[in-house]
């Protein structure tokens, strides 16, 4: 591990936290042990996402700032703000920033995306993602973790409220991202367009070519025209359980130790 990195985590991480690595030990991100950690989705729509050259992206409930911190690796001229509404989250999302000395290219905002006009002013963006929470509160056992359930469940905020505060930070023509459960795609896509953010690409994601899909990973244009591409479906798994080949390469990519689905 590079010195300067060492001393920085030895500063910056707390009791109860892990460091993950990414990027072949170039990224580091603290999660809590216990606590609410993120998961193959996240990195799915890190994946997903397309920045163009001097882009101001925003993430929105940016949690660990995981998804920001691996674009920025990948994308060295982006700016990227990102929201979130727990204390703790943000500050551990404030200290993946310093621990990987982005601060140059990332800011962190503890505040609430319902509330994104006391934040930003409106149209400052060019891209926004976000991996909203995706439980309906009357749906499932709620966490008795707070920060895992509202992390999980529409406790803050819904896809609705997300949605809004994206199409109040774009900019004409901006982009916005999104992973969500297949299960909700008709809820997703017609957000999408009641707020203006015309999809332009769907993706669906199974766990196998036999399993019926469990993600959708979708792009909007905020004052798009009406054509959609529906992309080829990403299977996680071969059918014998092994990885397939594009979510090797995804790895590769982000290079984790893939401990993330589940």
């Amino acid at each position: 591990m590079d010195r300067s990195i060492e001393k920085r985590l030895s500063e910056l991480r707390k009791a109860g936290e892990t460091a993950d690595k990414l990027m072949e030990g170039r990224v580091l991100v603290l999660q809590k042990e216990k606590g609410y950690r993120f998961s193959i989705d996240a990195i799915l729509l890190a994946h997903f996402v397309q920045l163009e050259g001097h882009d101001y992206a925003c993430d929105l409930g940016t949690g660990s700032a995981v998804i920001p911190i691996v674009l920025s690796k990948r994308h060295d001229r982006v700016t990227i703000a990102g929201v979130e509404i727990q204390d703790d989250l943000a500050d551990m999302a404030m200290r993946n920033v310093r621990l990987n000395d982005l601060e140059h290219s990332i800011r962190i905002y503890k505040g609430d995306i319902k509330k994104i006009g006391n934040i930003f002013n409106k149209e400052s963006f060019r891209c926004v993602f976000f991996n909203p929470p995706y439980r309906k509160v009357n749906s499932g056992r709620i966490n008795p973790d707070r920060e895992k359930a509202v992390a999980r469940h529409e406790i803050e905020s819904t896809v609705a409220d997300f949605l809004s505060a994206a199409r109040y930070l774009l900019s004409e023509g901006g982009s916005v991202n999104i992973i969500y459960p297949a299960t909700r795609s008709v809820e997703l896509i017609f957000g999408m367009r009641k707020m203006t953010l015309e999809p332009k690409r769907i993706r669906m994601v199974h766990s196998n070519s036999s399993s019926r899909a469990q993600f959708v990973l979708a792009e909007g244009i905020k004052g798009g025209g009406e054509e959609l591409l529906i992309m080829p479906p990403l299977y996680i798994y071969n059918d014998d359980g092994t990885y397939s080949v594009e979510m090797e390469e995804v790895f590769r990519e982000i290079n984790h130790s893939r401990s993330f689905y589940g």
